[in-house]
């Protein structure tokens, strides 16, 4: 295992000169950190995925350009030697021009990962022209020539051994020499085209680093002190979590706490790499660790939230005490490569939520090609405009939970309750209006 520690700063964390000079800072307090991994400026990536898919008015592009444009030049003019930082980025701003033009034509989910890829390579020239200018021996690395993918454009695979293969000849070397910035969330194929992670690709692609390098620890820098029992901005009394274990932040990321991507646990599990979770405007204030082993496992540890859920019903009366069903509709959905959430099933009838996975905004769809192809097996209603709420715990199969959970929640209309698959969760959908109200009440019952 490498001795140096990898720290990954998220968009709010490079925000405007401010934030990144308290990124510095921390780097800076900790000679361990060696490897930074930088997300694009805040707001930028929803810009560029704006420009992505497509507008065809000029002066509509022109304006979002310039408004891009306009986050890093607020950076880049409090630099005392912008000059450099000034033409790699307007060089990068070029490509952005000619890219958007070219979806205004026809969009595709190649070139939206070309186009969405710079921000964050733009954001890494100032970022590291920044600590150089505080005396930071900071060098700036293009992570697609390590970060090598498939070709699945707006929600790439990494390929794990060339990965570590290419970390360790090219990026292990220099972070013996310097503090090394680079990208999250970007990669590349074989053929060096420019892939996507998918959105919060940014943690997920810290983790692949930190595993391939062997680091000591992952540090995630965000906008909040660490991981609550629940998003504070809908209950006021969520309570700091100072130690959780990977399986419960896994459950945690996986059903919608934003502080994490659900992937980026996986590669520090592998490799048994502690992660560490707090906030770059208030470092002191500490953070949350997450172990493979942790001395307290309570039976409620948070609530999460996740939002434009789709759910799927298919229903047919030749389900009954029939065989090969299910495998029908899941060969259709995997050959149409449409990924599953949650499933509940009856004799007659099952339901299903849709994984959203890539790059483009908003809830996940059900295309028309596989709306048709279902409806030939059964009857398909789909419906949108709904929050899954997720309780995370452990050994929740304990009796007297459920009196507990479900007491509070008489007056909600749940759906799909899903429990079982785990003892770390317990979910069901809600419509989306009453969502943060559901959570509300669940907090001040299990966590007040």
């Amino acid at each position: 295992m490498s001795a140096f520690n990898v720290a990954k700063f998220g968009g709010t964390s490079v925000a405007d000169f401010a934030a990144m000079s308290r990124c510095s800072a921390i780097i800076e307090n900790n000679p361990q950190t060696k490897l930074v991994v930088s997300s694009a400026c805040s707001g930028v990536t929803n810009l560029l995925v704006e420009l992505a898919n497509g507008i065809a008015e000029p002066e509509q592009r022109a304006q979002i350009i310039t408004q891009i444009a306009e986050i890093h030049h607020t950076i880049i003019d409090q630099l005392a030697e912008p000059t450099q930082v000034e033409k790699d980025v307007h060089a990068i701003l070029d490509v952005v021009k000619s890219c958007a033009e070219a979806a205004s034509f026809q969009s595709s989910k190649k070139l939206t990962d070309h186009l969405v890829a710079c921000g964050e390579l733009m954001s890494t020239h100032i970022l590291a022209q920044l600590m150089r200018e505080r005396g930071v021996n900071a060098v700036r690395f293009d992570i697609r020539d390590v970060l090598r993918t498939d070709d699945n454009y707006g929600k790439a695979e990494p390929q794990l051994n060339e990965i570590s293969a290419l970390a360790q000849e090219k990026l292990t070397p220099l972070c013996q020499q310097h503090v090394v910035i680079t990208q999250g969330f970007i990669g590349s194929d074989e053929q060096g085209i420019t892939t996507t992670l998918g959105r919060g690709g940014s943690d997920y692609s810290a983790a692949l680093i930190a595993e391939a390098v062997q680091a000591s620890g992952l540090e995630i820098w965000t906008d909040v002190p660490g991981i609550y029992s629940t998003d504070p901005r809908i209950a006021p009394h969520a309570k700091p979590i100072p130690e959780i274990s990977f399986s419960e932040a896994s459950e945690m990321a996986n059903f919608g706490a934003k502080i994490l991507h659900p992937s980026t646990l996986l590669p520090a599990l592998r490799d048994g790499i502690p992660v560490f979770v707090g906030s770059s405007k208030e470092p002191e204030k500490g953070g949350t660790w997450i172990r493979q082993e942790v001395e307290s496992a309570p039976q409620f540890r948070a609530l999460a939230l996740r939002s434009n859920q789709t759910m799927v019903t298919l229903h047919s009366a030749n389900m009954f005490q029939t065989y090969g069903f299910l495998a029908k509709v899941f060969e259709i959905l995997a050959k149409h490569k449409i990924s599953v959430d949650l499933i509940t099933t009856s004799e007659i009838s099952v339901s299903l939520t849709l994984d959203k996975t890539d790059t483009s905004g908003g809830s996940p769809e059900l295309p028309q090609a596989v709306k048709d192809e279902l409806q030939d097996l059964c009857t398909v209603k789909v419906e949108h405009d709904l929050s899954l709420v997720a309780l995370i715990g452990n050994q929740m199969e304990n009796r007297g939970y459920a009196k507990q959970v479900f007491g509070v929640l008489d007056n909600f209309n749940l759906r799909m309750i899903c429990y079982g698959a785990s003892d770390h969760n317990l979910c069901f959908l809600v419509d989306s209006s009453s969502a943060k109200e559901v959570i509300q009440h669940l907090h001040a019952e299990l966590f007040e």
